[in-house]
């Protein structure tokens, strides 16, 4: 005996009590509870997981609700409620819709009371929550905004629904665009509603725009008896509600509306009414007026303030946000009431004040003045509804630049804060502060554009609010302090909620801070002088790391301790305790080893000083260790200077050398101070002892002894001193010492002098710039003012000969000596009598150029030696074969080099070139120098784009000539491309501003050339206008047609691809980029290079295009080097380029991986594969037509070429020669197999033809006796094997040897395999084609729902459950029954969602294609073509294919006048019946239609046109039908004579009325297509195809005989001829990839594995790891029971189960097969055939073995998966739901469901009432009364 109530929480899921049983026997969860549970989540929605944002797939968002206490969120939308937790996880969720309905009718039963009705969707429009009788208020806007309760705890559950509401109880708007706006007034002993309401819809004028309604009694949210605003005419004024709201006293409603009829305009206004006013006496309303902004479009009642925001800007494209005091309201009101109590209306002044509004009869009246006080919320006798003429008026507070949509507010830690939502879908957060509005923070919540609605909630803790837009429900923290680390940011961010908590180190609201009370400790943005605990000063600034200090912070603001805590400083890793004085704090410096190392190359190190209070930093500062020692290591030149100029506090001991901190150095030893001091004369650099410069010489020769001088200063601080000085010089690879003397001078100046030295460098240079440096004693260096250098100079450097050398700089001293080798030398180093004063004959070694033009004026450049020391020596000194040539300074380079400009001379004018230097023999030339006039003959080609980039050729004579030729097109210079040739000039025409003719000339210095006749033509740019295909592999080569205009002018078409590359690709052979490619005189044109290297990284690489005509280009797309990633696919048409997407509408090129092939033998690519004379050859591969077509792919055999058939994306089929083919090249003695895709050339390896076997040459006879010795040894044979029959390992033989023969037999029909295959791809591609247009017809949602659950059912949906008399008590009750029996399974579920429709489809195709391809038996439904061993037709029946030729369109009836109808071919066969023709063709007329919304095939004539006048009606039977010993044959295409060709339309049957419906209008039982009875008879005529019955091979009826004949019968139907087994075997060899690719993709795991799949197989894990369960192999079973055999083997026997098509009993035997294998293939026992196995099992005995491997495989990878958790199955469920809300009947589809649970009711409730959780949630008492109401039992429950 159980509870009655049944108190068990109505969330506890159900599914553990169902499926878990106690450990007993293996086996997988009961398929009726499974099937229960699973259909149950399709039809009521699970829940979701917990998320801060929730929203549901394809659902609009209206209301949002919050229930105070709970926290609970309710959300109304369009056809849903939901049920959230706070944290707005999916708690619970009602359908409201779609219902039929219109507006334009009152709410109906009989949906004949209202023919307009339609299905509708019903949009929640208010939701209110009564927390009193915990309660949900939801509203919608169908029959007429009636609403209804539910209950708090789950709002599946409705507690009200009015049956048959009136017009009293139409509360909520019944048009979306209508706002309804209500509240829940608590008051005595109820609660009531009060809703405002806008006008919408005919039926809704009499409803008044505000009501009182009950919420509890015998007529919920009716308003009779309550309060209602009576308006005269509502239209007339035509509220528009913002918002309702309630404090302790009163309720208010915000509105706009206009006036009465004389009033256009609208206003805003608010309306009060006393809470506990059920009349409406008290209603006041006063106009609001924002300053100088529009209308009213959010509102929100804050403690003391309404909130208002209003349009703002032109058309309200702004919005301002205004506060009115409530105080002020209320005054207003009052006043307003007071005036139309005792006044009638009038203010002092006289005017009218306050009057009674909308229409009414009452009139403002003159009480006694205490009225208002006496009735505070009016009575009968008082006016109403008053309303006030004066506006409340205030400023806007701040101004936003968009509409806002939402306000809301909250008042913590004594501030308000204001969150307006805007239509843009952003939250800003404002601080009310005063009279001042500030946005400190905005973000975007909802999505952009979509408005935040009025519903904007702050949770009952004020830290979150409930942010509602039409597809989501956010939760965002109202403040969110602890994102902000550090103070800095936290009062920066200036959120008034949100401070630095000092001593907390971290950014809190203010109560979140224990001390925030006390001064300094939490810390505001907007407290005056705000600002982070910071260390304001250092004493001292720094210290020197030697040395322990004491340190003393400046902290203003720190905050008071108490007496027990203190404050200590960390210097990084080192802690020392702090002494507080007020802001002062002192702390003792680390000891030098606390300190680390300096930095490489630094002379401190800088450590974070940080002020801490425990592990809180309260304030930082960075805090440095210096070293003196480091500063004089850094700088090595002057360390002295370095020392004393540095930052830090250093002295420099120059006795000592060494640089020290503190007061002085050591040992009374003078000190130089730092800069830094004051009040010292010895300090700063300028003390230090330094070197300021040389002496003298500055010079020195190179071989020549030189002293050298130095002068020092401040030398006095080593008085008295005595040491010893040197000086260093810095030579190349050497660093020489000298010995130095010093000489004082008066002052604190001094000479050193180095000891004199000759110097010869190592390395020989003119001048040699070489540091030096002094030392003092042992390593002691004298500071450097600066850099010092000595040059060494070498005459003998830079001057070759005697001019350049006596051009030298006089000052240096060099002079040509011709002692021994010539050359310059140093004057003293050369004896007298070698000096050579005079310079020898000048010497010209080359001139350029040779040649020049008449007119002169080329310049002309000659080089040699001795060509004068300056210019002024060859002013006049060149001729140029007996003309002058002036020679120009500024090109003169001193001996070398003179430009000169020759003079005019005649044509042909040659001679040397002269130079002669006045008191010297003149110097000639051994080259001549010639005059020729250069002449332009013609030019190639005449015309090129207006672009530019034309490869231009001028052609002529004498065109070298000169070294500076350039040319030009018009006005623009056209680059040369180099070098100029005698007879042609190549350049590159330059863009011209619009096409028109251009004058060619040339320059050749000042000469000019001008070819008048040919003038170059620039045409209009090439357009492209398409190009296709846009796809290639990566090693390019395919062809791309490139439409345009104006192709042909195009020179040099490229197609190139800029590619973003690795090193190595850059490395392996890419060319730097050059802009004018070298070509040489004479030889042709070379082509452009494949990849060229350009600056930035890229890699260009292109292929020339040809221009077939001028609209079309024929481009080989360029080869992708591998690792290289394309960046843009371009066309360059000269200087046009243009993008391959812009050429193809948008399109990008794509560069697909290169195609895979794999060897043609199994042994090797270097393996001969052996091939009979007429195969297919089949080439397996990956990738194979990604990137090219099938018409475009070459293969050959040697010489040969072997005709692509069929190209897939893994195989290729093609015909080879019928006789073996030549080898290609004579290396090889084999024909090798090779093919080409563009580039890509694959070599699979040799081909060998197998030789056809010869005609016997044997005698008769000895064929004779061959054939009775094979026979004998047969039967030897036969014997042994029957006598080792009986030993163990015979099965295994068998099991062998049936495998041996079946593949025997395979290859024997491997040849017409693969041609029936290769016909089979091409027929598929082309479906493959029509898919991408029509798409694979699925099965609507709902059909595939019903179809899988309820089979029963057949194809019908479900059908209401029907009522007949005396059901009318029972039906409430199995209602309410069937919704509890909902709550009690609403839990997690599985979903199997897969994507195998696409290859499941196409093995559906494929089978029926073939299946068409041969002749079937109408009658019994035999097929020759067909894997099922029963429907084989074993007849060899002679059929010849026939294409039909279908009218289809308008014309096809053939009527007059009627249009052209269109020919679609058919393929049938000749042996096929009319009505299987009529299948075929309307297969083929309706492709890509689901099979549901064709035609009947039953409902159309085959009528066959021959010529104008010539339609004859074919039909199975008719007059002409041939019968003979009572068989009637039906009547085929064969027996009509109809040729191939034909012409045959399809027309209505007569007795349907001549119309052909679209859609089979069958009634359900009935099946689509059955084949007719076996032995169908007509008045004792029996009907027949191709076979009679009786002629079947193996006989279709049973034979009566002896016990033995029987035995023999059954032997002779197990033996199947070879024959018909070699059909079957055919027929698996053609289907077996789609066969395979099913398989695949049933059983794969590269995609994501759906949730439902690991959720489920998860969960069995988990039972058998529970109930100890370790056997793999029964984890196996009950994965395989559960989702492959009860799912996917049902799918494949059942495709009409998700596809829309016709399955035919053929086809349907085939799938059983294939369905058989998969069943097999799931099995654990080891698969083995034998003699006596059927035929069906033989069939795929040697794929099962793979296919086992494939499911274990299978489930390995699942298991090894990541698990599928709780929250990611609830989250699954939800969106399944969201998509799929139009499922079918829940109530229908739940009284299924309990059918099922009636089979197993006492099993259920025995498991229930075992189950500890099932005792403690009382499910089996529940499930109980669940039964007895819809079984419509009496029970004590």
């Amino acid at each position: 005996m159980c509870l009655p109530p049944c108190h068990a929480a109505q969330e506890t899921p159900l599914l553990l009590p169902f499926v878990v049983a106690p450990a007993m026997a293996p086996g997988p969860p009961s398929g009726a509870r499974l099937l229960v549970l699973l259909l149950l989540l399709l039809l009521c929605p699970p829940h979701p997981t917990q998320a801060h944002r929730f929203s549901a797939p394809n659902t609009t968002f209206n209301r949002l609700a919050l229930a105070p206490g709970r926290g609970t969120l309710y959300v109304g939308a369009v056809n849903r409620l939901f049920q959230l937790s706070p944290v707005l996880q999916l708690e619970a969720v009602a359908v409201t819709g779609p219902v039929f309905d219109s507006p334009d009718c009152v709410p109906f039963r009989d949906p004949a009371e209202c023919p307009q009705a339609r299905l509708t969707d019903n949009a929640n429009q208010l939701l209110l929550v009564s927390s009193r009788a915990q309660e949900l208020v939801a509203c919608g806007q169908v029959r007429q905004g009636v609403c209804e309760k539910r209950r708090l705890g789950d709002v599946a559950e409705v507690l009200y629904q009015a049956e048959d509401p009136g017009d009293g109880q139409f509360v909520a708007a019944n048009a979306l665009g209508v706002a309804t706006v209500g509240l829940v007034v608590p008051t005595p002993g109820r609660d009531l509603l009060l809703v405002a309401r806008g006008l919408a819809g005919k039926l809704s004028g009499g409803v008044p725009p505000l009501t009182v309604r009950q919420l509890a009694g015998p007529q919920p949210f009716s308003s009779e008896g309550l309060g209602r605003l009576v308006v005269g005419d509502f239209s007339d004024y035509n509220n528009s509600y913002v918002g309702a709201f309630a404090d302790g006293h009163s309720a208010y409603f915000v509105f706009r509306r206009r006036g009465a009829r004389a009033q256009a305009e609208y206003r805003s206004y608010v309306a009060r009414v006393c809470l506990g006013d059920v009349n409406l006496y008290s209603y006041v309303e006063v106009p609001l007026a924002c300053r100088g902004q529009g209308l009213v479009q959010a509102a929100f009642l804050a403690p003391g303030t309404l909130l208002g925001a209003f349009a703002a800007g032109p058309r309200g494209a702004q919005a301002a946000l205004c506060a009115f005091p409530l105080a002020e309201l209320d005054g207003s009101m009052e006043q307003a009431r007071r005036l139309c109590y005792t006044a009638g209306g009038r203010g002092p002044s006289g005017t009218e004040e306050a009057t009674v509004e909308y229409g009414v009869t009452s009139r403002c009246v003159t009480l006694p003045p205490d009225s208002p006080e006496s009735y505070p919320c009016g009575d009968e006798h008082t006016p109403s509804p008053i309303a006030g003429r004066q506006p409340l008026e205030a400023e806007p507070l701040l101004q936003l630049g968009q509409p806002v949509s939402a306000v809301t507010a909250l008042q913590a830690d004594g501030h308000t804060i204001a969150f307006l939502g805007d239509t843009q879908g952003q939250l800003h957060k404002v601080f009310l502060n005063g009279s001042q509005g500030q946005v400190y923070h905005s973000q975007q919540v909802g999505p952009p554009g979509s408005a935040i609605s009025p519903d904007l909630l702050v949770d009952s803790s004020g830290s979150h609010l409930y942010v509602l837009t039409a597809q989501q429900v956010d939760r965002v923290s109202v403040a969110a302090c602890p994102q902000f680390p550090d103070c800095t940011s936290c009062l920066q961010a200036r959120d008034p909620l949100c401070g630095w908590c000092t001593l907390q180190g971290r950014c809190t609201r203010k109560g979140q801070c224990g001390r925030a009370s006390q001064p300094n400790q939490w810390l505001w943005s907007y407290e005056e002088d705000s600002h982070c605990l910071h260390v304001q000063s250092l004493l001292p600034a720094h210290h020197p790391r030697q040395e322990q200090g004491q340190v003393t912070l400046s902290v203003p603001r720190l905050p008071t301790l108490t007496m027990d805590e203190y404050f200590h400083c960390a210097f990084g890793d080192y802690d020392s305790l702090a002494h507080v004085e007020g802001p002062h704090v002192a702390c003792v410096t680390p000891p030098q080893d606390q300190l680390p190392l300096n930095p490489p190359g630094t002379d401190h190190v800088t450590l974070p000083l940080a002020l801490m209070f425990e592990d809180v930093a309260v304030a930082v500062t960075n805090f440095s260790f210096y070293d003196c020692s480091a500063v004089q290591a850094l700088e090595v030149a002057a360390p002295c200077r370095a020392c004393v100029s540095s930052f830090w506090r250093c002295h420099w001991c120059p006795q000592s050398s060494r640089c020290v901190h503190g007061e002085h150095c050591p040992e009374g030893e003078r000190t130089i101070y730092s800069a830094q001091e004051v009040d010292v004369q010895v300090r700063g650099p300028g003390a230090c002892p330094w070197v300021e410069g040389l002496a003298g010489p500055l010079l020195v020769p190179v071989g020549w002894e030189s002293r050298l001088a130095l002068r020092v200063w401040n030398l006095q601080h080593f008085r008295g001193l005595p040491a010893s000085y040197h000086c260093w010089l810095e030579l190349p690879g050497e660093l020489q010492r000298l010995p130095a003397s010093l000489e004082e001078m008066p002052g604190d100046a001094g000479l050193i002098y180095c000891q004199a030295q000759q110097f010869h460098p190592s390395m020989a240079q003119r001048e040699l710039p070489v540091p030096i440096y002094v030392t003092r004693g042992e390593g002691q260096r004298l500071d450097n003012a600066r850099t010092l250098h000595v040059t060494l100079y070498d005459c003998a450097v830079g001057h070759p000969d005697c001019s350049h050398c006596q051009a030298a700089n006089g000052s240096l001293g060099c002079l040509w000596c011709s002692h021994g080798q010539p050359t310059c030398r140093y004057g003293p180093l050369c004896p007298p009598e070698a000096v050579e004063l005079l310079c020898p004959t000048p010497s010209i070694d080359m001139i350029e150029p040779l040649t020049g033009p008449p007119e002169g004026g080329l310049a002309l450049t000659i080089l040699g030696s001795n060509l004068g020391r300056d210019f002024a020596d060859v002013r006049d000194a060149v001729s140029v074969a007996g003309r002058p040539c002036s020679p120009n300074p500024s090109l003169y380079r001193t001996s070398a080099r003179i430009v000169c400009v020759t003079s005019p001379a005649p044509d042909g004018t040659v001679g040397p070139i002269q130079v002669a230097i006045k008191s010297r023999p003149p110097g000639i030339s051994t080259q001549h120098f010639t005059y020729q006039d250069p002449v332009l003959l013609s030019l190639n080609p005449q015309w090129g784009p207006q672009a530019g980039g034309t490869q231009l050729t001028i052609h002529g004579q004498h065109l070298q000539t000169g070294g500076n030729v350039s040319a030009f097109v018009g006005g623009q210079p056209c680059p040369i491309q180099e070098p100029v040739c005698p007879e042609a000039i190549v350049c590159h025409t330059a863009p011209q501003a619009s096409p028109g003719e251009a004058v060619v000339r040339v320059v050749f210095g000042h000469a000019q050339r001008t070819l008048l006749t040919s003038p170059f033509r620039y045409t209009a740019n090439p357009q492209l206008l398409g190009a296709e295909p846009s796809v290639s592999f990566r090693g390019g080569g395919r062809l791309i047609q490139v439409r345009g205009t104006g192709l042909n002018v195009v020179q040099q078409p490229l197609l190139s691809v800029w590619l973003e590359t690795v090193a190595e690709v850059q490395a392996a052979g890419a060319q730097p980029w050059d802009l004018t490619p070298r070509r040489s005189c004479g030889a042709s044109a070379a082509a452009p290079q494949a990849c060229i290297q350009l600056e930035g990284g890229l890699l260009q690489c292109s292929t020339v295009c040809s221009a077939n005509s001028s609209s079309l280009l024929l481009c080989w797309s360029p080869a992708v080097p591998d690792g290289a990633h394309p960046r843009r696919v371009f066309f360059t048409l000269d200087n046009v380029h243009v993008d391959f997407a812009s050429a193809n509408g948008g399109q990008d090129f794509v560069y697909q991986p290169n195609p895979r092939l794999a060897p043609l033998s199994r042994e090797g690519p270097t393996r001969p594969y052996r091939l009979k004379p007429g195969n297919v050859l089949d080439v397996e591969g990956e990738g194979l037509n990604l990137g090219i077509s099938k018409e475009e792919v070459r293969v050959y055999i040697g010489d040969s070429e072997c005709l692509v058939k069929t190209l897939t994306l893994t195989h290729l089929y093609c015909e080879p020669p019928p006789r073996a083919p030549q080898p290609a090249n004579s290396s090889s003695t084999l024909p090798q197999f090779v093919v080409q895709m563009g580039n890509v050339r694959l070599a699979l390896g040799p081909v060998q033809y197998e030789a056809e076997p010869a005609l016997s040459a044997f005698p008769v006879e000895a064929q004779v006796g061959l054939g009775v010795g094979a026979a004998v040894l047969t039967a030897a044979v036969l014997l042994l094997t029957l006598m080792y029959r009986h030993k163990s390992k015979q099965a295994l033989r068998d099991y062998q040897k049936v495998l041996v023969q079946l593949e025997n037999l395979e290859i024997g029909v491997g040849d017409q395999c693969r041609k029936e295959f290769t016909d089979l791809m091409t027929e598929m591609t082309d479906l493959s084609s029509d898919l991408e247009a029509s798409g694979i017809p699925f099965l609507d949602y709902r059909t595939y729902a019903e179809r899988v659950f309820f089979p029963g059912h057949g194809g019908c949906p479900l059908q209401p459950m029907l009522e007949g008399p005396g059901e009318e008590s029972h039906r409430a009750p199995m209602r309410q029954g069937l919704t509890q029996l909902s709550n009690l399974l609403n839990s997690k579920l599985f979903l199997l969602t897969e994507v195998a429709g696409e290859p499941l489809y196409m093995l559906l195709r494929a089978i029926q294609y073939q299946v068409d391809k041969g002749p079937v038996d109408a009658v019994t439904g035999k097929a020759k073509r067909t894997l099922n061993n029963s429907r084989l037709l074993r007849e060899d029946v002679e059929f010849r294919p026939l294409t039909l030729m279908v009218l289809v369109g308008p014309g096809a009836s053939g009527a007059p006048g009627g249009s052209t109808a269109q020919r679609v071919p058919a393929r049938v066969l000749d042996t096929d019946t009319i009505t299987q023709v009529k299948e075929k063709v309307l297969d083929q007329v309706y492709k890509g239609t689901p099979f549901s919304q064709r035609p009947s095939v039953h409902a159309l004539d085959l009528e066959w046109r021959s010529g104008l006048a010539g339609h004859l009606t074919l039909s199975d039977e008719d007059l002409t039908s041939v019968t003979q010993n009572h068989w009637k044959r039906l009547n085929t295409l064969q027996h009509y004579k109809v040729p191939d060709g034909a012409t045959v339309g399809l027309i209505p049957q007569l007795h349907n009325g001549g119309a052909v419906s679209q859609s089979l209008a069958q009634s359900c039982p009935s099946r689509e297509n059955i084949p007719m009875a076996e032995d169908g008879e007509e008045g004792g005529v029996r009907l027949w195809h191709l076979v009679k019955a009786t002629e079947e091979p193996e006989g279709a009826k049973v034979r009566h005989g002896s016990l033995r004949e029987r035995e023999r019968e059954r032997a002779r139907a197990k033996a199947i001829p070879e024959i018909y087994l070699t059909r079957l075997l055919s027929m698996k060899g053609t289907l077996q990839k789609f066969v395979d690719d099913t398989f695949q993709a049933i059983l794969s795991v590269n995609r994501p594995v759906p949730i439902a799949v690991k959720y489920l197989f998860d969960f069995l894990d988990e039972l058998a790891e529970k109930h100890g369960i370790e056997d793999p192999e029964t984890l196996h079973i009950w994965k395989t029971n559960s989702l492959l055999l009860r799912f996917w083997v049902n799918t494949l026997k059942n495709p009409q189960l998700i596809f829309d098509v016709r399955v035919s009993d053929n086809v349907d035997a085939i799938l059983a097969v294939i369905a058989q294998t998969f069943i097999d293939s799931c099995t654990v026992s080891e698969h083995k055939v034998g003699r006596d196995s059927p035929v069906n099992k033989l069939l795929y005995a040697r794929e099962i073995p793979r296919y086992k491997q494939m499911v274990e495989r299978y489930y390995s990878d699942i298991r090894q998966s990541s698990p599928a958790s709780y929250q990611e199955m609830n989250s699954a469920l939800a969106e399944l739901s969201g998509n799929y809300a139009s499922a079918p009947h829940c109530l229908e589809a739940l009284r299924e469901l309990y059918k099922h649970i009636h089979r197993y009711y006492d099993q259920i409730i025995s498991a229930l009432e075992g189950d500890p959780v099932g005792q403690k949630t009382q499910l089996a008492c529940r499930l109980q009364q669940i039964a007895a109401l819809v079984e419509n039992k009496v029970t004590d429950l």
